[in-house]
């Protein structure tokens, strides 16, 4: 989870189907929106393009009208990640504050296991929303029924090829044996898979926060 800027003003037709009995909170441009405002990633798991995707609401609207057509609580989400979350989890962190330090409260890991690497999340601040969404966010990488398990374990192999990959520029980018164009390139492509718009940046970003050297040459990324 990385921090999201939503986008203003709300679309214009919200407003007008919360006054419809039947209305749709998917209208005009919000599906745009949304898909350009979280740059086509879950904003839990940050899955990349993912096959199925859903308008979650943030918090639960439970019938509220306000909550059902609120820009500001319409979220792009996987399929996976919502079905999770359902209405269980309204007090988490929500990425699209500035002031919920999404980046900074929570450590992203891959830590070794028996047969592969695995995702590990720990709270470092101590803020019942921050527990919440670490026991969220575990849920969704690790699988907490036998069909969340297997999606969950497709989802961790997404993840660890995208980590492998970027550990593998950064064991590249830190060789005394390379030219200078090399060099550039490799700092080139490790900005990209920091961005925003990269797959899983939140692991990638605590991967450069625990190597000193790095962090001097990328912290200004992340």
């Amino acid at each position: 989870m990385i921090y999201v800027k939503k986008s203003e003003p709300a679309p214009a037709c919200l407003e007008v189907e919360k006054q419809k009995k039947n209305g749709d909170y998917k209208c005009g441009d919000v599906l745009t929106h949304i898909h350009e405002d979280f740059r086509n990633k879950c904003y839990l798991c940050e899955n990349k393009a993912p096959t199925t995707i859903n308008v979650e609401h943030f918090q639960s609207h439970q019938g509220d009208k306000d909550l059902m057509f609120d820009w500001y609580n319409l979220f792009f989400s996987c399929g996976h990640c919502n079905n999770v979350k359902l209405h269980l989890y309204d007090d988490i962190l929500n990425c699209t504050d500035i002031n919920d330090r999404v980046d900074e409260w929570i450590c992203y890991e891959i830590i070794e296991s028996f047969p592969k690497e695995i995702p590990k999340l720990t709270a470092l601040h101590d803020d019942i929303r921050v527990h919440k969404t670490v026991e969220l966010l575990e849920k969704i990488y690790n699988g907490h029924t036998p069909l969340k398990k297997i999606e969950a374990g497709n989802l961790r192999q997404r993840i660890l090829e995208e980590v492998e990959h970027f550990r593998y520029l950064l064991k590249e980018y830190q060789r005394e044996d390379l030219s200078e164009n090399y060099r550039t390139d490799l700092k080139n492509e490790i900005k990209r898979c920091l961005s925003p718009h990269a797959s899983f940046t939140a692991f990638k970003k605590w991967i450069i926060r625990e190597n000193e050297m790095l962090y001097k040459d990328f912290s200004e990324f992340i």
